[in-house]
């Protein structure tokens, strides 16, 4: 395990050979600077994992440094040191992001060392925190170029910075989740929490429970009190998917919350008082659900503030390729398995598919193939049997996919025909040059000649 790398900034010479004999006896490296700006310089140049910094310094003082500091390196942990602390001047350290405060000249060497310790652990907990939170960014990036979902980004960002309620409709399985926690990210209520509800996953006898929240003995089987969701979303944002499989006696009390902005546990008669931003998402169609009398108009047009509508990933294919890069990416890091490159053919056999599940289906598609796939390269045959007869017929004339696919009596004879069909319409698209199909199709040109001689293909055939 490497050393920990502290940085002592004082312009006592005396003191900085004192902690630098005592900590690296600890097992520490120790780096030392005379004045604020050669301190500045060695935090950028030696990257730190702690700074152990003097107040009072000729030139540029410790607060200075201090401030500089944490404007750079937001996260690196530092310990202030002062032979003239008072309780005002420790107060104005911490509010600057500074970790601890010690007075010198030091009583203890143990307190010295566990305060390092301390310091050092609080770090290394930040940059976890931030490094996880980065990966959970990364998770729940939305991915793709498309003009369909250009229009989704800007209404996302027209959104994003107000307090208004946003209604997320779309097919599932297309981001609505994404769209929602992205609105969240850009907001003004970012470093608050971020609750999500299935309200499709709770039973309608619980639901309200777990929205509300209930009081001990409220009802059998609570046995103890419970905060619910919006409580837990207070300043923050609350995400209520699915929300036309609400019942409408919580359609009720959630309209509540929105018009009032205060909850009531189940058996209490206190109200709470709430500041919730309220995202909501469906796959269903409210306004024929508001016909049915199913879902309450009023709350429809409460929700409604902001209408986001997600589309299907069947309006936008172009952005299939880049997915599917993005999703390789992260299962072979996941999965801890080489990357793997994707074929020009399959891409093409993945991106004129039409997928039903949308971007989930994608999704689990790609992990599949990531783990399944045996070599280091995927192509069309390692696809799965309906993606690849569908995707190579819909990039194939219908011509050439229509009655001879319908003729077809197996499986594998309706694979040989897909493939026929699917290289007789990338041919046909270059002009019948096999150098130039042979690269766009990314198969070798020795390949290419043995598959027109085994499905006897020929441009004086292709009439």
């Amino acid at each position: 395990m490497p050393k920990s790398r502290i940085l002592v900034i004082d312009d006592e010479v005396a003191i900085r050979d004192s902690l630098k004999m005592t900590l690296e006896y600890e097992g520490y490296e120790v780096i030392g600077a005379a004045t604020g700006q050669e301190g500045l310089a060695l935090a950028d140049r030696e990257s730190p994992d702690l700074v152990l910094l003097d107040i009072k310094m000729p030139g540029m003082d410790g607060m200075d440094v201090l401030s500089r500091l944490k404007a750079v390196h937001e996260t690196l942990p530092v310990v202030m040191v002062s032979g003239h602390g008072t309780t005002s001047t420790a107060v104005e350290a911490i509010k600057r992001g500074a970790i601890d405060f010690l007075d010198k000249p030091f009583e203890s060497t143990d307190r010295l060392l566990v305060t390092i310790s301390n310091a050092l652990e609080r770090g290394r907990l930040r940059d976890e925190n931030r490094t996880l939170k980065k990966a959970v960014e990364v998770r729940h990036q939305i991915i793709g170029d498309s003009g369909p979902l250009k229009q989704v980004m800007a209404a996302v960002g027209r959104a994003a910075p107000t307090n208004a309620t946003v209604l997320i409709q779309g097919e599932s399985g297309v981001g609505k989740e994404l769209v929602a926690r992205t609105i969240h990210r850009n907001s003004l209520r970012s470093r608050e929490r971020f609750v999500q509800v299935n309200c499709a996953a709770i039973p309608e006898e619980l639901i309200e429970s777990e929205l509300f929240g209930h009081e001990k003995g409220s009802f059998t089987g609570a046995t103890e009190k419970q905060v619910g969701k919006f409580e837990q979303a207070d300043k923050g944002t609350i995400f209520l998917d699915e929300v036309g499989d609400m019942s409408q006696k919580t359609q009720a009390k959630v309209l509540r919350v929105l018009q009032e902005g205060e909850v009531e546990r189940l058996g209490s008669a206190r109200t709470i008082k709430v500041d919730v931003r309220v995202i909501a998402a469906t796959n269903k169609n409210l306004e024929e659900a508001i016909e049915n009398g199913t879902f309450r108009e009023d709350l429809y047009f409460r929700l409604a503030v902001i209408p986001i509508q997600v589309p299907p990933l069947r309006d936008r294919p172009e952005d299939v390729p880049l997915l599917v890069r993005h999703y390789m990416d992260q299962f072979s890091r996941d999965n801890n398995v080489r990357p793997k490159r994707v074929t020009q053919a399959a891409l093409d056999a993945l991106q004129h598919y039409r997928w039903k599940g949308n971007i989930r289906e994608l999704r689990n598609t790609v992990e599949r193939l990531i783990i399944m796939t045996a070599g280091d390269t995927i192509d069309v045959l390692d696809l799965p049997d309906a993606v690849r007869s569908r995707g190579a017929s819909a990039g194939a004339s219908p011509k050439a996919d229509g009655a001879e696919a319908k003729a077809a009596g197996t499986l594998r004879e309706f694979k040989d025909v897909s493939e026929r069909a699917y290289l007789v319409g990338k041919l046909r698209e270059n002009g019948w040059n096999i150098s130039k199909t042979a690269e766009v199709i990314d198969t070798p040109r020795s390949n290419l000649y043995k598959k027109l001689e085994q499905y006897q293909i020929s441009q004086e055939t292709d009439g």
